[in-house]
């Protein structure tokens, strides 16, 4: 058997996984990523299909050269960086860099142990395109999100402050949500309770909810009190009961890509229906 080519992510890892396996395998790290969107300049086309410019990063290039040149000598090439988004982006990255010459597999080590290492080894996968577009599509709203809401945060906060795609989104929640609380304007309200009793001697309380086919709004005292003398001393009969089960299941909590989808929107970014209930719950 040729010798093969493992990257991984950490030399710490490198240095574990070398105590594993002997000769037959060359191991390199990557020392986390070795491509990323540029420093200097947006690097997302958004005419394009918000394509991103991956550089390689800055100092990397020496682990970059040691990596096409570790790849020239050997049979295989595996990528065994952490079974992530971030470790499928350094795979695709690493591969990207060896060519199209060698096949690169991909290995997931769910544990570092010499079983889960040698067991990982014999069922290499292949890259998983799907997981690295989720890491791209966090990446290019990261840098969206960052690149318009900074320059705002360092001329009225401080200067170096940087926007996140989540907490930018969650910070406008709270902001919306106290703005709400603040001009809240109290209102008065009435309910009208009955306690009635079945002719088995059983009690129950009725709230007054329809006043015909409209639902009714008490919104003072004295309209209170006459709609009370209104019922007061006349007989109630039941015309119809239902006895069901219903299920009511929570509101879905928000996720990160949704947070982030939305913190990127030119317009509005939370319509009133998206608070939930009223203003006073936060």
């Amino acid at each position: 058997m040729g010798k093969s080519l493992l990257v991984v992510e950490s030399p710490t890892k490198m240095k574990t996984l070398s105590k594993f396996l002997g000769k037959d395998y060359l191991i390199k790290a990557t020392y986390g990523h070795i491509k990323d969107l540029p420093k200097s300049k947006l690097g997302v086309d958004v005419e394009k299909g918000f394509t991103p410019q991956f550089l390689t990063v800055k100092g990397k290039a020496k682990v970059v050269d040691e990596l096409k040149k570790a790849g020239k000598d050997v049979d295989k090439i595996l990528i065994g960086s952490d079974p992530d988004r971030e470790g499928e982006a350094i795979a695709f990255h690493v591969a990207d860099i060896m060519g199209k010459k060698k096949e690169v597999k991909r290995v997931l080590f769910h544990e570092i142990t010499k079983k889960g290492v040698l067991d990982a080894l014999k069922s290499p996968t292949t890259l998983d395109e799907a997981k690295y577009d989720a890491q791209k599509a966090r990446r290019i709203l990261d840098r969206l999100v960052g690149y318009k809401i900074s320059p705002l945060l360092w001329e009225k906060v401080s200067y170096g402050l940087s926007a996140g795609r989540v907490q930018s989104v969650a910070l406008r929640l709270v902001c919306d949500r106290e703005e709400e609380i603040e001009s809240f304007v109290k209102e008065e309200y009435w309910v009208i309770d009955v306690e009635l009793k079945l002719n088995s001697g059983e009690t129950f309380k009725a709230t007054l909810e329809r006043r015909g086919n409209e639902k009714i709004r008490i919104t003072s005292q004295d309209e209170a009190e006459g709609i009370k003398k209104e019922i007061a001393g006349k007989d109630l009969v039941i015309e119809k009961m239902e006895i069901k089960d219903k299920h009511v299941s929570p509101q879905p909590p928000f996720i990160t890509s949704r947070l982030a989808a939305r913190g990127i929107e030119e317009t509005e970014i939370f319509s009133q229906e998206d608070h939930g209930a009223g203003p006073e719950a936060l």
